[in-house]
Order: C-alpha cells, then structure tokens, then sequence
C-alpha cells in the first residue's frame, strides 16, 4: 500500500507539540508492514535548513499558481536508508525559509494553503500516487480538498483520510479567503464555508473518506458542543474512527534515556532518579513524601486552574512538587508564589527542557493531568512509562489510557476523577497519597505495571491499517 502523510510537524525535524512526536512514530511504524511504501511531507522551515544534522537532497523544483501567478515550490528529500520510508520536505523561502517561526504569523492561512497545494503537485511530480493521502489538522486540511479540485483525473482512486489532533484549531478565513487565496472552483465553496466564513478543517472534514481523531473517547465528545468548538453538528453527520494514540517507545525508555541521572528498568532505579531530582530542584532530600509533578503548558484548558485553586491545601499534605512549563503570565505568577511560601518542597521551572523533562517523569511518584479537554495527551503515557503513576481528568484519551485503579482487584493504572472541579481533582490525589502511604508495596506494583505497559505504536498503526483497508474497499 502506498501512503502519503502530511503534516505541519514532525520530530525530529521540528516539534511543537504532541503532533510533532504522533508524526515521528505513526509513519515509521506504518512503513514496517509488509508492502507498505510510506512518505512524509512536512514544510522546510528555517531551522530545519539550518540544522546541519538534518542532511538533505535535492529532487527538483518548479512554480504552481497560488496567490501570486507563479509560487516556487522546491522538493528536497532527507538522505535516509529506509527505502520504505521517506521524508520530503517543502521549500519557498517566502512563506517558510525565511522566517523563525512555525505557527503564529498574520498569513498563516495562505502559508499552509500554499503548503497543501504544493504537496499534491509535489506527489505529482515524483510520480508518486498514492492508495491513502493522510492529512493532518488544519495546516494540512486543505489537502484532501486540493487533491478532489485539482488532481481527481491524476488520482482518482486515492483515498483521503483527515485527522483532528485538536479540534479547538480550525483555519478560520474571511469568506474573500475562497477567491483570493484558494482559488477552488465554486463547487467547493459550500464545504468550505461555515457561518459565512472559511473554515478548512470544515472543509477537510466534508470533503475526506474517512475521518478520524487521536482517541476513542474524544471521537465520541466531539459530536458535543463542549468539546467540538463548533463543529459538532459537522462530525455528527460524518463518519469519525478513533485510534488511541502511542508513544515511541524507543525514544521514551527509562533504561536508555541518556538524559537521566540513572537509566533504569525497575523500581530501585527509579528511587535513585527521585533522590536526583529532589537535588537539582532543590527540594529536600531528607523526605520520602511522594513528588506531584507537571511538565505542560500553563494554561487553562489544561487544568492549571485547578492546581492554582487547591495549592495551598496540597501543601497541608505530606508531598513534593515539581512543575515544568510556560504559558500564561498569571499561572506563571501563581504557581511561583507558591514555590517562593513552600521552599523545599514546590518547584517550578518556568521554562521547557526535554533532557529536564525527562528528569522530572524519571524521578516524579505521581503525574498530574486534570485537563479541561485532551484529545488525547501523551505526557501520561510517557509517565506511565517511567514510573510515575498517573491523576487525570477522565475525558478524552486520558480516560482511553488510564483507567482507575481499584483497590480491590488491583486492576488500573492511575487514579481518575470524573468532574472538573478542584475538590475532585484534590480528592483523587487524597486516594493516590492513601496508598502511596498505606500501602507501598502495592504502590510500587502498580508502578511496575504501568512501566512495563506497551504505550507503543505497535496496535494503533494496525488499526490504521485497518481504516485504511475498509476506506480501499468502499
């Protein structure tokens, strides 16, 4: 089979988020089944040009019709063994080389447009035409329209596949986005409008064979309100699959980790990374109070409201705490308050590391998730994988990956708790503290359970595998 991923990100080119990690393992681990031909194409950024370890070739270039009457599309391919996998990149100075950033810019729209675009006619001029053309969020979401507008007669067998990573961002334009920038025949203008203006997720959505999300309970929220920003009525009426995301599990292993104090595959080597990152946070060492610990935005939507409103309180409590991030100023502000009242004993770095982070999973007893909304979050996998028993809100992949421990029969990975609200997310941490106390031997088990879970992309990429067999057969 062969498949075609799009994407505005991918490590280890360039990674923003959790985008950036799904698109550095899913096409990898899609191209180790048998018969599969897998490419990948991602914008070349500026820091992608200027990274001398990222060694590339050039494969041709020519002009396509975008706002201007001739835009330069340059294809440059990475130098790689893996025949059954390549890495494309796309080259225009203008809308990506020249700049430093990735996401942000006042032209957003028209850049990603123009990136869609040219990767149909960059599939068409390596005379790659693919069985499944995998588009993903909105920077991408013009792709399946541009290949129905514009390359139907080429590849007309093609499959389009979509997938919402989160649907809060959407690609909104000003209905003079459709002539001025996308230039797609008026058929299209139907799909791609939504309360008179341009939306292309919108339009990805209408327009795709399938589309899917990043796990199984987000699938089913977003036929809601509450969570689909406005689109529900739009998914409710369209066929939405769930894959539960993975982690890559080579890069996320304790027992290689190059960033940790200790490597380690078991619960004596985790106490040693806890004793390392007490010292380099500077809380005490002479405690064995369990560590909380965050590495994640500072923003709302991700729960940090709640930590702020029950700070105090937690402190009353036995325990340590660790928080990496950025993000809001007033979060910011909040959260440094309170490691300035409890020295010793509350940490936070306002800034984001990986080496750091990884740290921070290695050597943390609990990891804190009570996001409002998570598609579908990989920082508790990741925990899960070093160790550190994960406390989450019970919506999206979160609810999918961790489900609540019973005390009864040992079953479970973390503790959950159902509605957003501080008193609940300060009484699920009560029932962690509780056993972390009450009964360590069995904390430590459980801990070992969920580090020797398989959080791989091994069972995801089969049930791509899957979709994309029955979306063939239709």
């Amino acid at each position: 089979m062969k498949i075609a991923m799009v994407a505005s990100e991918a490590a280890p080119f360039v990674k923003t988020g959790g985008l950036g990690d799904v698109m550095q393992a899913l096409p990898q681990e899609l191209s180790k089944a048998k018969g599969n031909e897998v490419c990948l194409f991602l914008p070349y950024y500026k820091r992608v040009k200027q990274n001398a370890a990222i060694v590339v070739e050039a494969v041709g270039s020519f002009s396509i019709e975008h706002s201007w009457p001739e835009s330069y599309v340059g294809i440059f391919r990475l130098k790689s063994r893996r025949k059954k996998l390549q890495v494309y990149f796309i080259d225009n100075d203008y809308y990506f080389g020249a700049r430093n950033t990735i996401y942000g810019d006042f032209d957003d729209g028209e850049r990603f447009a123009f990136f869609s675009k040219a990767v149909l006619a960059a599939l068409y001029y390596i005379d790659f035409k693919p069985d499944i053309l995998h588009a993903h969020d909105w920077q991408s979401a013009m792709v399946p329209v541009y290949m129905r507008a514009l390359y139907g007669t080429w590849c007309p067998n093609t499959k389009a596949v979509f997938t919402i990573h989160n649907v809060e961002y959407q690609g909104w334009a000003e209905s003079s986005f459709f002539g001025s920038v996308l230039r797609l025949p008026d058929s299209f203008r139907d799909a791609m409008t939504f309360d008179g203006a341009i939306n292309v997720m919108k339009g990805a959505i209408e327009i795709s064979d399938i589309v899917t999300t990043v796990s199984k309970t987000y699938a089913e929220e977003l036929r809601y309100p509450y969570y689909a920003h406005r689109l529900d009525g739009v998914l409710r009426s369209n066929w939405l699959w769930g894959i539960t995301n993975g982690i890559d599990t080579s890069v996320y292993n304790p027992a290689t980790d190059p960033a940790l104090a200790c490597p380690f595959d078991d619960m004596a080597g985790k106490q040693k990374n806890k004793r390392a990152l007490q010292e380099e946070m500077g809380l005490d060492t002479a405690s064995d109070a369990p560590i909380l610990a965050m590495v994640t935005r500072l923003v709302g939507h991700k729960g940090i409201d709640l930590l702020c409103h029950i700070g105090k309180r937690l402190m009353e409590r036995n325990v340590q705490m660790v928080i990496i991030g950025t993000g809001e100023r007033q979060y910011e502000y909040a959260l440094s308050a309170l490691a300035r009242e409890y020295p010793g004993r509350f940490a936070v770095r306002l800034c984001f590391d990986s080496a750091v982070a990884a740290r921070v999973y290695a050597g943390a007893d609990m990891y804190l998730m009570p996001s409002k909304s998570e598609p579908c979050g990989l920082s508790q996998l990741i925990a899960m994988r070093y160790g550190a028993i994960p406390i989450v809100a019970a919506t999206g992949g979160l609810r999918d990956t961790v489900p609540a421990y019973n005390p009864e029969s040992k079953e479970g990975r973390g503790f959950t708790f159902q509605s957003y609200n501080a008193d609940d997310f300060l009484g699920a941490i009560d029932r962690a503290v509780g056993l972390y106390y009450g009964d360590r031997a069995q904390w430590d088990a459980l801990a070992y359970k969920d580090m020797c879970s398989d959080f791989s992309w091994k069972l995801p990429a089969e049930e791509y595998m899957q979709l994309y067999q029955e979306v063939l057969s239709k």
